[in-house]
């Protein structure tokens, strides 16, 4: 199994479909990488040389991923919620930022269902 980036990415798959298992590197940048490292993007990681996937590693290196990308990510959120703008604010009540509905949907954000009881009508 090749190590990239501090990731395993399986061997058995694709060299596009394998990078893409790095947090930070789509479809797209797999191609752009292997392209930059001159590997055939239907070769599976099994058929990789050491030069090939030091290559590899390099043109990698050239992005920011993994931890760096997810610290960088965790900033930008935090930033967005100390200004207290429309999207920090929304982070920070646990919504959805981007103009979807939330009185029937929106489960995601908001996690499972709480329900309230209703209130119970005074007897004479």
């Amino acid at each position: 199994m090749a190590r990239i980036a501090g990731v395993d990415i399986p061997k058995q798959k694709r060299g596009v479909i394998a990078l893409t298992y790095i947090f930070g590197i789509g479809r797209s940048r797999a191609q752009e990488i292997l392209a930059q490292a001159k590997v055939d993007e239907s070769k599976k990681v099994s058929d990789w040389d050491d030069d090939e996937i030091g290559k590899i590693r390099e043109a990698v290196g050239q992005f920011t991923i993994e931890g760096e990308l997810r610290t960088e990510v965790q900033i930008s959120i935090k930033r967005l919620m100390d200004i207290g703008c429309y999207r920090g604010i929304r982070h920070r009540a646990g919504l959805p930022l981007r103009g979807q509905r939330t009185k029937n949907n929106s489960r995601t954000r908001k996690g499972r269902r709480k329900t309230v009881a209703n209130k119970k009508k005074a007897t004479k």
